[in-house]
């Protein structure tokens, strides 16, 4: 395939599959190793552009976000196995995304703060510190606006500021809940999280299958039908529903025939 001029042009996806397979075939010492290893990372810096353009609203320079989003790009190369049958891409961008996601979690403030109060939040940090060691409590805000000359108001609103530098961490205990971490009052294992690698596989497939297989493949991985909602639609049994998909996966896994 050429492009304008006459140029050649590189099929992304092709190019990162055939590193990949170069990269499984080194050795872990050869020196090889890092001059494809670095192939891969430019080829798919794109993916990394592409991701950073989710936050472009964000008040952070692109460059500085794309910067974070290649560590996400770099991870994703070190850890992805090229024999679970899933496209690069698919499995690097939740990584990248998770990466930036982190950055504006632990480094960027999570509210718009105005420059007065930035400036401000300066002095009243200084001034807790201070009065903190001097009466070996931690002050109160008529004592940090008395110190520093200004009203209460200015203080309240400061501290509120200073909050916003730092977002709680769904993993951090919280104490008026007996020790408890948000994430274990409030999360839940997303069942559909297991299916990502699946859509991507099954999506180019999904002619080679039977009517009725096909039917059950599209309710479950792209209409996100349960498998009890399937048995619902289709008059079988949630069991057969089951023992079905995973026979329907397993073929598309291994590229095996049809066998009814």
């Amino acid at each position: 395939m050429r492009g304008p001029g006459g140029r050649p042009v590189v099929d992304v996806r092709t190019l990162t599959r055939v590193l990949f397979e170069r990269l499984a075939e080194l050795p872990a010492d050869a020196p090889e190793r890092e001059r494809v290893r670095a192939a891969l990372i430019e080829v798919n810096i794109p993916l990394v552009r592409y991701a950073a353009t989710r936050f472009r609203s964000r008040s952070e320079p692109m460059e500085d976000v794309v910067q974070v989003g290649t560590i996400g790009l770099i991870n994703a190369i070190d850890r992805f196995d090229p024999t679970r049958g899933v496209q690069f891409p698919t499995y690097a961008l939740p990584t990248i995304l998770g990466e930036i996601k982190r950055y504006f979690r632990d480094n960027v403030r999570t509210m718009h703060v105005p420059r007065r109060l930035q400036e401000l939040w300066v002095q009243v940090s200084g001034a807790m510190e201070e009065l903190t060691v001097l009466h070996g409590r931690a002050p109160k805000v008529p004592e940090i606006a008395a110190s520093l000359r200004i009203p209460e108001e200015d203080v309240r609103a400061c501290l509120d500021a200073g909050r916003a530098y730092n977002a709680a961490s769904l993993e951090a205990a919280q104490e008026h809940e007996g020790g408890l971490a948000l994430l274990d009052r409030l999360g839940y294992e997303d069942s559909a999280l297991t299916e990502v690698e699946h859509r991507d596989m099954v999506r180019h497939l999904l002619v080679q299958l039977p009517e009725r297989e096909r039917r059950i493949v599209m309710l479950r991985f792209f209409a996100n039908l349960t498998q009890s909602q399937i048995s619902t639609e289709l008059g079988m049994s949630q069991m057969h529903v089951s023992r079905l998909l995973s026979r329907i996966l397993t073929r598309l896994r291994t590229g095996n025939s049809w066998e009814e």
